[in-house]
């Protein structure tokens, strides 16, 4: 639990405190590459995400802002081998973890500095992808973190960041805060502080909410006392809702391009039964209709994440047939299986069965990376329209002809 009326510089020094005590996240190291991928680290899918193509070029500069033990910064290295990394941290303890960990698996190209977010602007330079993810809702002043964020983005970069939801996290503020009374004189002991939320759980009910949440959602990996200090233990914590997400967006002087996991901001899987609520709701900003979806259903919103981008930024149109049929195709490097089979992992680790057609075409992306998609649909029984789901599943990267 934070304590509004703390000095900036003792948040800080309290929130170091606890992350040389508990080096977050707590994942083990090893000695090679992290298995798998996250393709909001991964440069030209986060790219395409937000812009709807490929980017221009893949020798760009990438933040990790509060870079922890450096799970995300490895992914960051090793997803992105053109780029080079730098990773800032408050925590002393966090980064030598980091560092070890990006040297065992062989995480060259990258640079770790001990800085906070507040200190952003020490670094030289600007950088096209910065990512900041569990970060900010912990500092003292959460716009004053992003707005030097944005001051280090270059201009059409693009900027993911991860913060907490008040909805969804209602459970673990009331755990927080008994566990802070309890503690009485002996909070800033972090230690102390988990070894009284493990007997609370112990001693609970077991119907009681509080025991039940943690159970369903996130007892399995609260089994690790960093995990489990990092929700309940912490000394600063801000959680947010949509009205004041966007307050936060709006300080950033960004522009807010989509929150990265959509499925979970659809209205049809709530109220899609009831037409005459779906036909009311097409009236509503998007705003509103992001507020009454985590009103509808707040235990799932526990976070947000979403991509911001720095003006001028633009988003491609692939309306244009001809445009289209001009671009060069290249399938996703986040998929996983799509030679061997229809039916395969996309970016997302979600299940796409492709019609045959679709398949061809995407299989003569990968033999034919030069060509145009009117050359490639020549070869193939594929359509415009096929090219135009595959786009828009983001099973192929789209580069408009130079």
């Amino acid at each position: 639990m934070s304590d509004s009326q703390a000095n900036p510089e003792t948040i800080s020094n309290a929130v170091a405190k606890l992350y040389n005590t508990y080096p977050f996240p707590p994942e083990p190291l090893l000695d090679k590459p992290p298995p798998g991928y996250n393709w909001r680290w991964h440069w030209q899918t986060a790219y395409n995400f937000c812009a709807n193509r490929k980017p221009s070029s893949d020798q760009v500069r990438i933040l990790d802002a509060g870079c922890g033990t450096g799970v995300g910064t490895e992914y960051l290295v090793h997803l992105n081998p053109e780029a080079a990394v730098t990773g800032i941290d408050l925590s002393a303890g966090a980064l030598q973890v980091a560092k070890e960990r990006c040297e065992k698996s062989g995480a060259t190209r990258v640079e770790f500095k001990h800085l906070s977010l507040f200190d952003a602007a020490q670094l030289e330079g600007e950088f096209s992808l910065i990512n900041c993810v569990g970060v900010l809702h912990h500092t003292p002043d959460p716009q004053r973190g992003i707005q030097a964020l944005a001051d280090k983005l270059a201009p059409g970069g693009i900027m993911h960041i991860f913060v907490y939801g008040e909805l969804g996290r209602w459970e673990i503020s009331l755990m927080q805060e008994a566990i802070s009374i309890l503690q009485a004189d002996k909070r800033g002991d972090y230690t102390d502080g988990v070894a009284i939320g493990r007997s609370i759980f112990a001693a609970l009910p077991e119907d009681n909410r509080l025991k039940k949440r943690e159970q369903e959602r996130w007892s399995w990996e609260n089994q690790r006392d960093g995990y489990f200090a990092d929700m309940y233990v912490h000394p600063q914590e801000i959680d947010y809702n949509v009205n004041t997400v966007f307050e936060l967006i709006d300080a950033s002087g960004l522009e807010f391009v989509g929150f990265s996991n959509p499925q979970v901001w659809q209205l049809d899987h709530l109220i899609g039964q009831a037409p005459e609520l779906i036909e009311r709701a097409k009236n509503l900003s998007d705003r509103q209709r992001y507020r009454l979806i985590e009103l509808l259903d707040p235990s799932a919103i526990t976070h947000y994440e979403f991509f911001l981008a720095k003006p001028p930024f633009q988003k491609e149109d692939w309306s244009d047939d001809q445009k289209l049929l001009a671009a060069i195709a290249a399938p996703s490097p986040c998929t996983q299986g799509w030679r061997d089979s229809a039916s395969f992992f996309n970016y997302d680790y979600q299940i796409v069965k492709l019609e045959d057609a679709a398949w061809q075409f995407l299989k003569a992306c990968d033999r034919h990376e030069s060509k145009s998609v009117a050359e490639v649909i020549a070869q193939t029984e594929a359509s415009l329209g096929d090219v135009r789901s595959l786009q828009a599943q983001q099973v192929i990267l789209l580069t408009p002809k130079s």
